[in-house]
């Protein structure tokens, strides 16, 4: 079975500062992803380059075979770190903009979503805590009816007590056999629902493994995440 992600001798650079160097991975489909590394590391640029969002680079990258592009936005729900939402919108007009741009995008699902987050419809953006925007933006990727989910720290700005309840609509709202790639730095909270770990360093993999292989010797994932980078906090 082909991988669902392929990259191949990627490698990325701003000006003289590369944050990508000749990486190569495959992952393959139908499981959680965690995409793990320190501040710096090139995850939310691999995230953008998978999405189509960042075109000059170098090396090969497919997602289900295709390269990043029209084909493959319409397989690939994103959730980016910062919020794309307009101020003047209210939690309505993002739904409806989802719903007129993206064909599987379930309008009825969403406003049910809605009601569940303890959101209105009629609420505004701009008077929206930042938790809050991360849940509305969580509903309208999570009623996408996607092949693949790119998420970048979808729990990056809500409070502890949330994260569950997070982690647990994200689990419900999967379609069944998608695949999701989750960058974050909360492993703790997220290392049950991963599958897989994809751990970055310096531009480059340095994990590339199972989860299941990664505990096997009865350390967790974030053990032995901070066992992987105890030297690497430089690049922060």
């Amino acid at each position: 079975m082909a991988p669902i992600i392929s990259v191949q001798n990627l490698s990325k650079s701003y000006g003289s500062h590369q944050v990508l160097s000749d990486v190569s991975f495959n992952l393959e489909g139908g499981q959680i992803i965690g995409l793990m590394g320190p501040n710096g590391c090139g995850k939310t640029s691999l995230i953008k380059i998978l999405t189509g969002l960042i075109h000059d680079y170098q090396g090969k990258v497919l997602l289900d075979g295709a390269e990043p592009g029209v084909e493959t936005k319409r397989k690939v729900a994103y959730l980016p770190e910062k919020s794309y939402l307009a101020d003047w919108m209210k939690a309505i007009d993002a739904i409806n903009y989802l719903a007129d741009f993206y064909g599987d995008f379930n309008k009825e699902k969403a406003l049910q979503m809605l009601e569940t987050f303890q959101l209105t419809p009629k609420m505004k953006i701009k008077s929206m805590s930042k938790g809050m925007q991360e849940k509305l933006q969580l509903l309208l990727v999570m009623c996408r009816n996607a092949e693949i989910y790119i998420m970048d720290e979808p729990m990056g700005g809500v409070d502890p007590a949330a994260r569950a309840f997070i982690l647990d609509t994200i689990l419900t709202h999967r379609p069944e056999g998608s695949s999701m790639l989750i960058a974050t730095h909360l492993i703790y909270d997220m290392e049950t629902v991963f599958d897989h770990a994809l751990m970055i360093g310096q531009g480059k993999v340095l994990v590339n493994d199972s989860v299941a292989e990664l505990r096997k010797d009865g350390k967790t994932l974030d053990e032995r995440f901070k066992e992987v980078f105890q030297y690497a906090w430089q690049v922060d």
